[in-house]
């Protein structure tokens, strides 16, 4: 059997199911957000392990650790990245998805300050990073589940602290055109090159997932050192904010890392090719089934310490 008529309708299944995830990334929030109504019975084995870990409203009292995968996981001692900063806003408040291992909170801190002096932005917006414990989300990302992954959005922080409806309500800029096949002229700037560009540069970072017209813009328009292009990955979705993943804390041994990006630059044509399938940019199957959720059995054995552990101070 031609592995390729395998492959192929495997990954148009999860551009659907991804466009579904970025749709609901970017869809409103609430003002006043209700809590979750209590679970008849928390200790269900079957029950999803996203309905246990979207209840944990702060993070633990314990040591920082990254348990498990990205998309596989959780995190104990999760950071909060403050709502606002000299040069960074946090968006979306109400999905409590602001927290991080503090190593990513002080890269959103670092990058904000170096675009703002570099492309001449007021700052960054921030969207979803992980949830005060990490796990599986009831809506939206697979990953963003050890702490270690933030959305960045491409539209630039207004010269002005926002408000909390907007912070809730303010859609995001789309930065790929409607055909989907570049970035939109209109909207897309020179700075939205050199934030990602200062992302990927960070030591920290091992992957930037983007849009793949975006991932085309920069490979055209970069100059001078180019060897930071490697690390920005074509995904579906993503056109209006990217994604950040760093790599495993040092001396995280319950951490699983990712390997390393091998391909160069992957600007050339062959490179992009698959993405600018037309199968691909409208891809015409029907809508994947819902898998079963992820129990508490198939995650690490210590994401149940952290369910468990008493709240930290907040």
């Amino acid at each position: 059997m031609n592995l390729r008529h395998i492959f192929i309708p495997l990954l148009l299944a999860f551009a659907i199911e991804t466009a579904a995830n970025a749709a609901i990334a970017q869809d409103k929030g609430s003002i006043n957000p209700k809590p979750l109504p209590p679970l008849a019975n928390p200790k269900d084995p079957k029950i999803g392990a996203r309905e246990l870990f979207a209840r944990k409203v702060l993070p633990t009292a314990m040591p920082t650790r990254v348990i498990g995968f990205y998309s596989h996981g959780c995190i104990a001692g999760a950071q909060a990245l403050p709502f606002n900063g000299k040069t960074w806003q946090a968006m979306r408040l109400s999905r409590n998805r602001y927290w991080g291992h503090p190593d990513l909170v002080a890269l959103v801190e670092r990058l904000s300050a170096k675009v703002h002096k570099e492309a001449g932005w007021p700052g960054i917006l921030i969207g979803d990073m992980s949830q005060p414990r990490g796990g599986p989300m009831l809506t939206g990302h697979a990953s963003h589940q050890v702490g270690l992954d933030a959305d960045i959005w491409l539209t630039p922080m207004p010269d002005r602290q926002l408000s909390r409806e907007e912070r809730e309500e303010m859609p995001a800029v789309m930065m790929v055109r409607p055909d989907r096949l570049d970035i939109d002229p209109n909207v897309w700037m020179p700075g939205h090159l050199m934030l990602i560009r200062d992302a990927a540069q960070e030591p920290s970072v091992q992957r930037i997932f983007v849009n793949a017209a975006i991932k085309k813009a920069l490979c055209r328009e970069a100059k001078g050192d180019r060897s930071w292009l490697s690390k920005i990955r074509p995904m579906y979705g993503h056109d209006y904010h990217f994604h950040i993943r760093i790599k495993c804390p040092p001396g995280g041994k319950e951490c699983e890392s990712q390997p390393e990006p091998t391909e160069g630059e992957a600007c050339s044509p062959a490179d992009l090719a698959y993405w600018f399938r037309d199968e691909v940019i409208h891809p015409k199957l029907e809508p994947p089934k819902p898998k079963p959720p992820i129990t508490m059995a198939e995650l690490p054995p210590a994401c149940r310490q952290v369910l468990a552990a008493p709240d930290a101070k907040h």
